[in-house]
């Protein structure tokens, strides 16, 4: 298996990557995760995402710093290394220096299981808290998300998939019903 074809999933150990090639030698990533998750979540508007962010910001880090702005953003892609980034916006106002929190969120997290969506806020939240991708980072993770591991290892196989079929396994029909793609 060529390293270039997993690498999104670079630094997990070889039983997991032979079991990763082996779903996509037989064609069965995509179909694995719609087994595992059937349906995408139902966040599509930035006004949308801002509440979902609040709410999981509310209730694990209720003395954090107030977010301005929370949006799916079409710049944001995976070749940029960025599935989301957290930012801060200082400008001058009168005699005083105002700090605005903004978390961006790539866009092809509008079509993914709610699971997914919520692993990657979590992870821009914990960076209100932790700059670093550090221990104290990865433990405040896993607190707001127990699973959140296993989800960030699922969203790099799914990334895996998409470069590699570029097709999407969840999408939102034109009434607005979620489906996802047989």
């Amino acid at each position: 298996m060529p390293h270039r074809d997993l690498k999104y999933l670079q630094g997990y150990p070889p039983e997991t990557l032979a079991q990763v090639g082996k779903l996509m030698a037989e064609d069965r990533m995509g179909t694995w995760l719609q087994a595992k998750y059937p349906k995408a979540h139902e966040v599509r508007t930035d006004k949308a995402l801002f509440t979902y962010v609040q709410t999981l910001r509310s209730e694990h880090l209720r003395g954090a710093d107030p977010l301005s702005k929370v949006l799916f953003d079409n710049k944001l892609h995976v070749v940029n290394n960025a599935l989301g980034t957290h930012t801060t916006v200082s400008r001058v106002q009168g005699n005083k220096l105002k700090a605005k929190r903004e978390i961006r969120v790539a866009s092809l997290f509008k079509t993914v299981p709610d699971e997914f969506l919520r692993m990657i806020t979590v992870h821009e939240l914990a960076h209100m808290k932790e700059r670093a991708h550090d221990k104290a980072f990865y433990q405040l993770c896993t607190y707001m998300e127990p699973r959140y591991h296993q989800l960030e290892f699922e969203v790099r196989v799914y990334l895996t998939h998409l470069e590699r079929s570029s097709q999407a396994l969840w999408s939102c029909d034109a009434a607005g019903a979620i489906a996802a793609k047989a």
